[in-house]
């Protein structure tokens, strides 16, 4: 069975990333233990990474790349941003042992929705939080196999994602 719109498919895969002539960086792996499992075509996945394994098989290995345009955008300068200090302190205080540069931060935006903001700066008076995707702007590396290929269930169907063992229990 070849992997196609509406078929489960499970792959292990290495995934490293790089930004221009940059050396390449692990990312993360997903090996046979927790492989990456989704209902093709569902939008649930990068769309170029669908389209490059598609049409392989069980057993089948693959190796392809991916544009930062075709996966999660370049740098955004807008999602770059400065927020004052006070939002950080809670009952006057600033907790520097959260708010520290390289740390990513649950944020909320004017509307309520929910983001992570990278801390990339640390002023007197303001925060410089970067809200891009972490692989905005880079190049993805895959290097994986396929370990299943098969129907979707009518259920799968409806709730528009696979499922795992225990996943509605």
């Amino acid at each position: 069975m070849k992997i196609a719109s509406n078929k489960v498919v499970s792959v292990t895969y290495e995934l490293h990333s790089s930004k221009g002539s940059d050396e390449k960086k692990f990312v993360e792996t997903a090996n046979i233990d927790n492989p990456l499992t989704f209902l093709c075509g569902t939008g649930s996945m990068i769309p170029k990474f669908e389209e490059q394994i598609a049409g392989l098989s069980l057993g089948d290995k693959f190796a392809f790349s991916i544009l930062p345009e075709e996966a999660y955008g370049t740098v955004d300068a807008d999602a770059i941003v400065s927020v004052p200090l006070d939002v950080f302190k809670v009952e006057g205080v600033v907790d520097y042992e959260i708010l520290k540069v390289g740390n990513v931060l649950p944020m909320r935006d004017n509307e309520g929705n929910s983001l992570n903001g990278k801390v990339v700066i640390i002023e007197n008076d303001h925060v410089i939080l970067d809200f891009n995707h972490p692989l905005a702007g880079q190049q993805l590396h895959f290097k994986g196999e396929v370990i299943e290929v098969r129907e979707a269930t009518t259920d799968e169907l409806e709730h528009g994602h696979a499922h795992t063992p225990g996943m509605h229990d």
